[in-house]
């Protein structure tokens, strides 16, 4: 594909958004890979484009939520080991099986996601005890989720979310944080499998890199300052979004089949 000065812009604008959404409700992934596809960059090289890219974004909240003393990463070290070692078995492993086996689960997943936040009470201070150990929630969780973001990734963010707020008992304000920190441990993990093939496409994915990480500081200074009353509402809207999309993609071929 011919990289033109045009594209380039595009795609600035597009991860510069879609770095504001996903430091606040994840899901920026759903702007950024389509444009990729649009501008003519092959499914693969799009992923790991993608994954470039993201990483910076999920960094940079990262780094505000941690800067700003809102989550700590001495606290968090276990799950991290747990996330970057699932994310890493799950991008091995995504070579060899066919990822469109999750694609029936993941959406409604995602439509559970959103009518939690939805249809929950208000989460603004932390309730009790977590329901596992810390360490059972990294093994768990962490290496789960991780090992589903590698493999597949769509809804990493919300479902990280949500795990810290129904098993955790975190605010979700706090939550928010603690995913970035393990979205970002994720992105790495899937990152360094897809360098090792020569996958990304890096004069795309440094460009949208610096506008994911300009949006991205934008995104985490809203959650910390308007807190739960934007996240709530872009976590329902971009879950519903993401469902909707991948349902869209499951079904494309039969419901075209009909006209």
């Amino acid at each position: 594909m011919e990289i033109t000065l045009e594209i380039l812009a595009i795609l600035f604008v597009v991860a510069t958004v879609a770095g504001f959404i996903d430091a606040m409700a994840g899901g920026g992934g759903l702007l950024t890979l389509p444009a990729l596809l649009a501008a003519g960059v092959p499914p693969t090289q799009a992923l790991a484009t993608n994954k470039l890219q993201s990483s910076f974004g999920s960094f940079s909240a990262t780094w505000y939520f941690v800067r700003n003393g809102i989550v700590s990463i001495k606290e968090m070290r276990f799950a991290i080991i747990c996330t970057f070692i699932g994310s890493a078995i799950g991008a091995e492993l995504v070579q060899y099986i066919d990822a469109s086996l999750l694609t029936s689960v993941i959406p409604l997943l995602l439509i559970a996601i959103s009518l939690y936040f939805l249809l929950a009470p208000p989460t603004t201070v932390s309730k009790g005890k977590q329901k596992i150990s810390e360490a059972m929630f990294a093994l768990c969780i962490g290496g789960g989720v991780g090992f589903y973001d590698g493999f597949f990734g769509p809804g990493t963010g919300s479902i990280f979310t949500v795990c810290f707020v129904v098993i955790g008992h975190f605010s979700l304000v706090d939550a928010t944080a603690r995913t970035k920190v393990l979205n970002f441990t994720s992105n790495i993990a899937a990152l360094i499998f897809f360098i090792l093939a020569g996958l990304p496409i890096w004069e795309l994915g440094l460009v949208m890199a610096v506008g994911g990480f300009m949006g991205a500081q934008l995104g985490a200074k809203v959650v910390v300052t308007k807190g739960q009353k934007w996240i709530r509402p872009l976590v329902i809207v971009m879950s519903m979004l993401m469902a909707s999309k991948l349902l869209w993609e499951q079904h494309q071929q039969s419901i075209l089949s009909l006209f």
